[in-house]
């Protein structure tokens, strides 16, 4: 598994303030190979997709603890389509309760990652979907 050469962009979406799970997320993506960038706290929907688009993302990984995930998430994808980049796969990490999934997923996010999922998953998962996204599957 490698990511390299791949730019993914972390976010922390609203008015969260815990950016640990965020950080442990880019340090794995960077030790895939990956570079990453991450946003820091509390940014706007808006922001996220701006900078995504400015620095010519591969993807994007929300982290959102807030209870907010769906409104966050669907907002963030929203602007991106706005920006002509809703091709770039959006990732959602955090308190993301089961029965949300569903929505999440029509809303268009690409994967969801808990707690209870290991890093080496998360990784892997985001490698597989920026594959499937170049190839066109």
């Amino acid at each position: 598994m490698s990511l390299r050469g791949k730019r993914i962009l972390i976010a922390k979406p609203g008015l969260d303030g815990h950016d640990v799970g965020a950080k442990v997320i880019a340090m794995a993506l960077r030790d895939a190979g990956a570079e990453v960038i991450y946003t820091g706290l509390r940014k706007a929907p808006e922001m996220i997709a701006r900078v995504a688009v400015e620095e010519d993302m591969d993807a994007v990984g929300l982290s959102i603890l807030t209870g907010s995930h769906k409104e966050l998430a669907a907002e963030t994808i929203r602007c991106l389509g706005e920006l002509g980049a809703d091709d770039v796969p959006v990732f959602v990490g955090g308190t993301i309760p089961a029965q949300d999934l569903p929505e999440l997923k029509r809303a268009g996010v690409r994967d969801v990652f808990t707690a209870a999922m290991s890093i080496d998953d998360v990784v892997a998962a985001i490698d597989r979907a920026i594959g499937a996204q170049e190839t066109g599957r």
